[in-house]
Parts: structure tokens; C-alpha cells; sequence
């Protein structure tokens, strides 16, 4: 087998031969590109870039300790005045200081949409593409789609832009200024000398840092690879770990499923959580990495945090990948379904996947979504209450009933509408909350929320964004009245905890332990796919932007 590959810098001195299927999203923003053939075969591993510190510099005074294991030295290369300059040390703590402008800077961004979700996101920036407006994702908080900084690069043209949406009627597009007065540099002391700069290649003798971020609670953790700080998309720093695929699951593996459970089990989520990173690739291209480190993407803590059995899980599923159509999959999974797995349309806007599709999590008959649907209201409530039967009916959160006071929910909601500068966000109280519209499986699709001041409609997983309760879109509203039969609040009564597209984790603990093997577990959460080795024919990631909008303009 021979795959084209693209030599790619990822920083000085340093360059990875990288399948071209996989060159979307790896060279966006590198600096020099050239083709040669490379015999491949499916162990090859691939170069990741993950941001396992995507702020750095956010918060004051914040600081980083980079280590190096015992008997060996933290290496870094950085450019001082033009010309490159390489340090070594035991170990480095970096800081930030804010360095004064000589003129004040404008840093503006416009804004299009927020979004809970990468996918929603996604499938927004694609329409907006549909019609000619050149679109970047972001992640200051929640995710944003952006005018491309690139593209709407001076005030006039950002304000141009803005004004000829308003001509159309489109009046919801923001404009978020800030003027700078002070910009956040990266600064270390060695050997009595103090360095700054805004990018920094770090590496270690034997290929493996301890990282610690010390003025947060997350521990100091163990990883493999090289390292490099530099700028992102919100005016402070990134700290990118430049990871091997396989390397990479071994962080990843036993901190989403844990190592306790049946072999098959973490081998199935082994090759989903393979899949998943190579499909998610292009998710950070603003920040100039590939993916972060937390549950936006996938749980990577490092190497510290390796077991035994995920890593026999791993080595045994070495460079497979599950498919549709010779496509790799959007490889979901969530914690607890709560007896029903969602559509990919049940939460998130988009192209349909026909292998996500609401599926009854259990080997019973214990429901027949045919001939009751759970769109229906009655039918909805009966399955809520329906509690055995069900491959995670064990499951702490299969069901829960979490109750909320009118002024939490008031205040959460207040919140939200502040944050993305809703007309209604004076409001004074909620008056009602009710499920308006829901899915086949179960899932909220609209919601309205009336308030003194006017009426505000939620779609699928937006409700998520605005309280901190429910867990999941799998749920209904009771309300909350006093004795006085006042209104004091509402109670959402659900089950399931997380998305619910595609598997669920608490459920492959029955199936493994029913004695499933990963191909059947696979086939059950993901009907229709197949698992293949990487290879060069699988797409990786088909761009639909044209059928997307088309669809979503349909619906």
C-alpha cells in the first residue's frame, strides 16, 4: 500500500510525514508543505496536536511548571531577537506578564451565533459558507461562529459586513470590541536571566513532561510527546502537546471508560475514541491545534493515568476504526442513555447519520418505539417511569428528578441572555417552562420558556446551555406551587446523563459483562457501520456544507 504524504513543520526542527487524507486539518496555519510517497500500513501512527492548557494567561498571575523526569533535562528552542536560541534547565516555570503598547490597540470579532455544541456550530458555519461569508468556530467559552479574522481583517470591512446583514433582515450578528492596552507575553527566569516571548518549542531527553498548572486544582500530570506554547484566538496562550495517536489513547481510554470493565468493553471504546480524533481533526484550526483535552472533545490526562487493561485494549485494536459507507463514523458516546439513545438530529443541526438513530438500550423488549413513540407526551411519560429492563437500569443517573427554585432558574436564565445579549435579558420571572416539540427517542427538540417580558424558544440541546439542571434532553417539567398555590419553581424529571448520541458507556458494562464482544457491542450503538484498519481509501471527513444548508433550510 503507498499513501501520499505531506511533510509537515510542526515547529523547529522538527517534521512529521503525515497521511494526505489527514492534511485538512493538519495545515492550517504551518508554515511549509511538499509531497512524497510513504509506505504505510495500518500501525502507522499519526502526529496529533492536542491543548491540553488551551488559556494560559487567562486568569492573573497565572503560571505553568514544566518538568522533566528525574535524570533529565527540559529543552527550549524560542527565537530572541531574530535569531533562535535553545535553553535547558531541569525543569521551567513559566508566567506571564503583561507588557505594556506603544499605541492601543482595537481587538474585535464578529459574532455570528453561540452554541453549546462543536456539532450545532459546525452545521451554523456551514450555512453561513452556503452563502458566500467566509466563517470561522471558536471556543472563548461556549462555541461561537466568527466572521474569519483573516478575511474581515480591518474595522471597516467587519462593520460593512455587519451592515449588510441588517439590510437582509439579519439583526441577531454581533460586534465584541475591546481596546488593549497591554498585551500578555510568556516570560521565564534561568540562570538569572528573564525571557519573554510569545512561542516557545519544548522537549524533553526521554520524550515524557510532567505538566502543572499551579494556581488551578488540576494535578500535576504525566505526558508523552514534545510541546510547544503559542498565541490563540482570545489574546493569551495555548500549551499543545504534540502527541502520537496510539500514545494519545492511552490517556484518553481509561479516563473515559475507566479500567474495571470487560475486555471487549474498553476495546470498543478504544476504537471509538480512535475514531473520534481522527474525524475531529479540524475542530480547533482557529487556536492552530487539532483538539483540546477535556470532555468538548475527549478526556486526555496523559500518560500518568495509564492501566494495564485499557492499554491491552488499545494494543489489541491497534488501527481500527469504525466506518459507514467507507467513511470514518462521528464516533459518539455518553455516559447513561437513559434507556433510549438519541438521533444526531435529536440534539445537534446537521446532515443526517443514518448509523444515529434512536435505539432502545436493552437486549429486552421492553419497548417498541414503532408502535409508541416518544414523541408522544403520555407514551414519554410512561417510559420515564418504566425503571427496569434496561442495560443501565443500575445506573446512578438512568433516572433522577432534579427540583429547581424560580429564583435559581431565573437567575440561570438571566445569565444566559446577558451572555449572548438577548433582547429579553431584563426580564423579571419565568411564568412557565414547557416541552413544546419532541423526537421519536424522547429528546426535546423546542422549548418555550414565557417570562413577563416575552417568550423565549429553545432548541435541542440549548436548554443544556441555560440551566445547570436537567443532565440530559431526556426529560419533562413539573411545575412547583406552594401552599398558597403560588408558583415557587419547576422540577425536570428525566434520565440519562450526557448527549445521548451513539453509545453509551454504563450500557457496554451489561453488554461486556453479558459476554459481547467490541464488534457486537459496535453494532448495537452503532447499526449499519463497519470496523475497518486505516487505510487509504476511508474518508475521513466529507465537508457537506452546501447539502447541509439545503437541508437545514428544508427543515
Amino acid at each position: 500500500m503507498v499513501w501520499t504524504t505531506t511533510r509537515v513543520h510542526l515547529f523547529s526542527g522538527v517534521v512529521l510525514a503525515v497521511p494526505a487524507g489527514l492534511c485538512v486539518a493538519l495545515v492550517a496555519g504551518l508554515i511549509e508543505i511538499a509531497t512524497q510517497p510513504l509506505k504505510a500500513t495500518a500501525q502507522q501512527d499519526v502526529p496529533l496536536q492536542i491543548g491540553i492548557v488551551q488559556r494560559f494567561g487567562e486568569k492573573q498571575k497565572d503560571t505553568l511548571l514544566l518538568k522533566a523526569a528525574s535524570g533529565d533535562r527540559v529543552t527550549v528552542r524560542f527565537a530572541a531577537n531574530g535569531k533562535p536560541e535553545t535553553v535547558s534547565a531541569p525543569d521551567l516555570k513559566l508566567e506571564i506578564a503583561n507588557q505594556p503598547i506603544p499605541q492601543p490597540e482595537l481587538y474585535e470579532r464578529v459574532v455570528f451565533s453561540t452554541h453549546r455544541s462543536f456539532e450545532t456550530a459546525e452545521a451554523q458555519a456551514q450555512q453561513w459558507k452556503a452563502q458566500g461569508i467566509d466563517v470561522e468556530l471558536a471556543q472563548p467559552n461556549r462555541w461561537e461562529v466568527w466572521a474569519k479574522r483573516s478575511t474581515y481583517n480591518t474595522p471597516l470591512l467587519r462593520r460593512l459586513l455587519i451592515q449588510s446583514l441588517e439590510a437582509k433582515g439579519i439583526k441577531n450578528v454581533r460586534l465584541d470590541s475591546r481596546v488593549l492596552t497591554s498585551t500578555p507575553r510568556v516570560s521565564w527566569v534561568l540562570n538569572g536571566r528573564r525571557y519573554a516571548t510569545d512561542r516557545l518549542d519544548i522537549s524533553t531527553g526521554k520524550g515524557i513532561m510532567f505538566v502543572d498548572r499551579e494556581r488551578d486544582d488540576v494535578p500535576n500530570r504525566l505526558y508523552g510527546g514534545a510541546f510547544r506554547i503559542q498565541p490563540n484566538a482570545y489574546g493569551n496562550y495555548s500549551l499543545v502537546n504534540v502527541v502520537a495517536l496510539e500514545t494519545y489513547l492511552r490517556g484518553v481510554v481509561p479516563n473515559e471508560i475507566g479500567g474495571w470493565a470487560a475486555q471487549p468493553v474498553l476495546e470498543a471504546q478504544a476504537i471509538l475514541a480512535r475514531t473520534y480524533v481522527l474525524r475531529n481533526l479540524r475542530r480547533f484550526v482557529a487556536d492552530d491545534y487539532q483538539l483540546c483535552a477535556t470532555t468538548q472533545c475527549q478526556v486526555y490526562y496523559g500518560l500518568g493515568t495509564a492501566v494495564e487493561a485499557t492499554d491491552r485494549a488499545i494494543a489489541a485494536t491497534r488501527g481500527l476504526v469504525l466506518t459507514y459507507q467507507n467513511e470514518l463514523v462521528d464516533a459518539l458516546y455518553s455516559s447513561t442513555s437513559g434507556g433510549v439513545t438519541a438521533a444526531f438530529n435529536d440534539i445537534w443541526s446537521g446532515w443526517d447519520r443514518p448509523y444515529l438513530t434512536a435505539v432502545i438500550d436493552s437486549t429486552n423488549p421492553v419497548w417498541n418505539l414503532g408502535d409508541r413513540s416518544l414523541a408522544d407526551e403520555k407514551n414519554f411519560r410512561a417510559f420515564m417511569a418504566q425503571k427496569t429492563g434496561f442495560n443501565e437500569d443500575k445506573a446512578e443517573l438512568f433516572r433522577w428528578r432534579y427540583a429547581n427554585s424560580l429564583e435559581q432558574l431565573n437567575q440561570e436564565l438571566r445569565e444566559y441572555l446577558k451572555s449572548v445579549k438577548h433582547p429579553l435579558a431584563s426580564f423579571k420571572t419565568i411564568r412557565n417552562i414547557q416541552v413544546t416539540q419532541r423526537s421519536v427517542g424522547g429528546r426535546i427538540l423546542k422549548a418555550a420558556i414565557a417570562t413577563d417580558a416575552g417568550a423565549i424558544v429553545l432548541e435541542k440541546d440549548d436548554i443544556l446551555n441555560v440551566f445547570s439542571k436537567p443532565a440530559s434532553t431526556l426529560f419533562y417539567v413539573e411545575p412547583m406551587v406552594d401552599q398558597n398555590r403560588a408558583l415557587k419553581g419547576f422540577a425536570f424529571v428525566g434520565g440519562g446523563f450526557g448527549h445521548g448520541v451513539g453509545l453509551s458507556q454504563m450500557g457496554t458494562y451489561r453488554l461486556g459483562a453479558a459476554g459481547w464482544s467490541s464488534p457486537q457491542i459496535l453494532n448495537f450503538y452503532f447499526p449499519g457501520t463497519q470496523l475497518q484498519p486505516i487505510n487509504q481509501s476511508i474518508t475521513l471527513w466529507k465537508d457537506r456544507s452546501t447539502s447541509e444548508a439545503q437541508t437545514s433550510q428544508n427543515q
